[in-house]
């Protein structure tokens, strides 16, 4: 019996990731981002958290990043409600 065209279990779901750029969004340009929480940090960056649905989506989700003109700071895959690491200011330093 083959499994082909099988969803494996994560692939059902959206995958979430958390993504973390230097500098704050406007409130108009952190509306690009539907779908994504969206936190300024009082060390100075922007967190972007939430359920992505494939790579493609992440791709656009790169490409807006790079449209406002914020530099990524970094991207990771997370579980489901994991939470990130806040980042003191000591640690942007």
């Amino acid at each position: 019996m083959s499994n082909k065209g099988a969803l494996r279990p994560d692939q059902e779901r959206p995958v979430e990731y958390h993504i973390r750029l230097q500098g704050h969004l406007s409130p108009e340009l952190a509306g690009w981002f539907d779908g994504l929480s969206v936190t300024a940090e009082t060390d100075g960056t922007t967190l972007l958290a939430g359920p992505v649905a494939d790579q493609a989506a992440l791709h656009g989700v790169l490409r807006k990043i790079r449209d406002v003109g914020l530099p990524l700071i970094s991207i990771a895959q997370v579980q489901p409600g994991e939470p990130y690491p806040v980042r003191s200011g000591k640690e942007a330093e």
